[in-house]
């Protein structure tokens, strides 16, 4: 294999793929990239054998080839190279090594044969729809937070994503909960996509695909099987994952229809609040007692070792006087999520779930479990 290619592209390329490889590797073939030189291209492809990242790069082919060297190792070799340069890579001989040439600098890296590396990609993928890079940001943004670390409940490692029929018509929803949290945001569901089977995402393909979508393109092309999902993007990149083989709960069950006590508070004010008052909070406890009153919020934070803090709001408030405690971590996160000046809280009792959106009828939607205080 002979192949120069600019510094840049290949940067960006590296910076795609080497992100799946993990640093430490049981398996020697998945701490490296493959390199494929074939036509005016050079394809890279790294995996962890439960997420593949593939993207093409144009290059200069003098001879078609393919070899995987170490992916982190190439990528910072690549990244210290000076800007503008022009960047060679050739195996050849017996050796079982990679050069890279720029400039008058000179890498030789030990390879692995590319028959050996592993591949993502088979099987058929019977679900294709097309959807906006934005909204599928949008699906992820709002929900990532809510996603469980649990490894026992690994059905809950990831964003659950599906179609439904709405009062609005067809919608796409996004939801993930830990169990003390819930969060559930839906958007129009794009054309071609009503029928596909429910999935579950996981949480490092839901990372990646972020990161991805951070770096342009108008759209993604998502292909599904009850098994796997592929993501392409502007540009020849292309993301595989395996799904979470499990049952998402009937999350529905758990966002409450009958709060009938709502509190409208001044959304930027009232985190400020919570994350002055939780200061003082432990670090295992961390709760905040919200105190309702007419047209009132007291927020307190009581912590035997540290003192006590107290801080209060004016709200729209009107129900029954209520006492009712929070992870004040899991309120700012939620929080943070709304788009509007005002956040809605529906309200039942200091045990029952309450919900948090925007205003009534949202599209984002929070259910949040309270804490004794």
């Amino acid at each position: 294999m002979r192949v120069t290619v600019e510094r840049a592209a290949l940067l960006r390329s590296l910076g795609h793929v080497h992100r799946v490889v993990e640093r430490r590797n049981t398996i020697p073939i998945l701490s490296n990239v493959l390199l494929r030189a074939d036509g005016s291209a050079l394809q890279l492809r790294a995996t962890d054998l439960d997420i593949e990242v593939t993207e093409s790069v144009p290059a200069d082919v003098a001879d078609a080839g393919a070899t995987t060297v170490p992916a982190h190792v190439i990528y910072d070799i690549v990244r210290k190279l000076p800007e503008g340069a022009q960047v060679s890579l050739e195996t050849g001989g017996e050796s079982g090594q990679m050069t890279i040439r720029s400039g008058r600098s000179r890498f030789a890296l030990g390879a692995l044969p590319e028959g050996d590396f592993p591949d993502l990609a088979a099987g058929e993928m019977p679900h294709g729809f097309e959807i906006g890079a934005a909204d599928l940001k949008r699906l992820i943004e709002k929900t990532q937070f809510a996603i469980s670390t649990e490894e026992t409940r690994y059905y809950l490692n990831g964003i659950y994503l599906h179609t439904l029929e709405t009062e609005n018509g067809p919608a796409m929803r996004a939801v993930a909960t830990d169990g003390h949290r819930l969060a559930r945001v839906e958007i129009p569901a794009p054309q071609g996509s009503v029928g596909m089977p429910g999935v579950i995402v996981p949480r490092k393909a839901v990372a990646e695909i972020q990161k991805l979508l951070d770096d342009g393109g108008e759209t993604v092309a998502v292909d599904l099987s009850p098994a796997k999902i592929r993501l392409r993007f502007a540009g020849g990149l292309t993301l595989i994952s395996k799904l979470i083989d499990g049952t998402f709960p009937d999350y529905q069950r758990v966002i409450p229809a009958n709060n009938d006590k709502r509190l409208t508070v001044e959304r930027d004010a009232f985190a400020k609040a919570v994350d002055r008052v939780s200061t003082i909070s432990s670090e295992r406890g961390r709760a905040v007692k919200l105190g309702l009153a007419e047209g009132r919020l007291a927020l307190s934070v009581n912590n035997p070792d540290s003192g006590s803090a107290t801080e209060e709001l004016d709200v729209d408030y009107e129900a029954a006087n209520l006492d009712i405690g929070f992870n004040a971590r899991y309120l700012l996160d939620i929080t943070a999520q709304l788009e509007g000046d005002t956040a809605l809280f529906k309200l039942a009792d200091p045990g029952s779930p309450t919900l948090i959106q925007d205003r009534e009828g949202a599209p984002a939607l929070y259910v949040l479990m309270p804490m004794r205080v």
